[in-house]
């Protein structure tokens, strides 16, 4: 079974070729499952190709040796890639990034957060974020610290928000959280105050008026006077 090798599109593909009962010649090209070899797997399939070469039209020294140099060159230029990948993954370590990770029902998750460490697995640098670990081919962007400071202040106020009930049903059971909610918001600096969206700002006043008008009501009702 004569069998060839050669490196299309950066994968070794070999060819083999068979004889069939008719006397016909069937040649496949069967390409290797990894997306790159290393240099045994290349040496083997090298040594295969010459001991079934056919005897009366030998492969030259020349094509062999242009096989193993061009699969050098490629070995090289992957090696370097792969540095390169560590080399900037290790540089997001303490930055804050936003993830764009693919669940398996096909759905985009973002994730934001800081790169608490980096590892290498499989040839591919990985970040761990948020006690997930993300590949950097799901990097979508560098955030600014303050960015990320203001979009978490601005998440944790709306939440806290939304947790209010309907204006007409409030009472004064919710007096701390609609105060709470105020120091937050004044604590903030001009930049962190933009990202609260103006709706939210203006409830937060209509909130703190009807307490205000629910503590009238309640102390001109223990006032006998009143």
């Amino acid at each position: 079974m004569p069998l060839s090798a050669q490196i299309v599109n950066g994968e070794l593909v070999y060819n083999t070729t068979q004889t069939t009962s008719t006397g016909n010649t069937n040649t496949k090209s069967v390409a290797d499952g990894k997306s790159s070899m290393d240099k045994d797997a290349f040496l083997q399939l090298l040594v295969a190709q010459m001991k079934y070469q056919d005897p009366l039209e030998p492969t030259s020294n020349t094509e062999y040796i242009s096989q193993f140099t061009t699969f050098s060159e490629l070995e090289q230029m992957q090696n370097m890639s792969s540095s390169m990948d560590l080399q900037r993954a290790s540089n997001l370590v303490g930055q804050y990034v936003l993830i764009n990770h693919e669940s398996e029902t096909g759905d985009i998750k973002q994730i934001m957060g800081k790169v608490d460490y980096v590892f290498y697995e499989g040839g591919k640098p990985y970040l761990h974020v948020q006690d997930g670990d993300y590949s950097l081919d799901e990097l979508d962007s560098i955030i600014d610290a303050s960015y990320y400071t203001a979009t978490g202040l601005s998440s944790d106020f709306i939440a806290s928000f939304s947790k209010l009930p309907m204006l007409s049903e409030l009472t004064l059971n919710y007096a701390d959280i609609v105060a709470n909610l105020r120091s937050v918001y004044n604590d903030m600096n001009a930049y962190q105050r933009s990202f609260i969206p103006q709706d939210y700002v203006k409830g937060l006043e209509d909130y703190e008026a009807r307490i205000a008008q629910l503590r009238a009501a309640e102390a001109a009702s223990e006032d006998p006077e009143g």
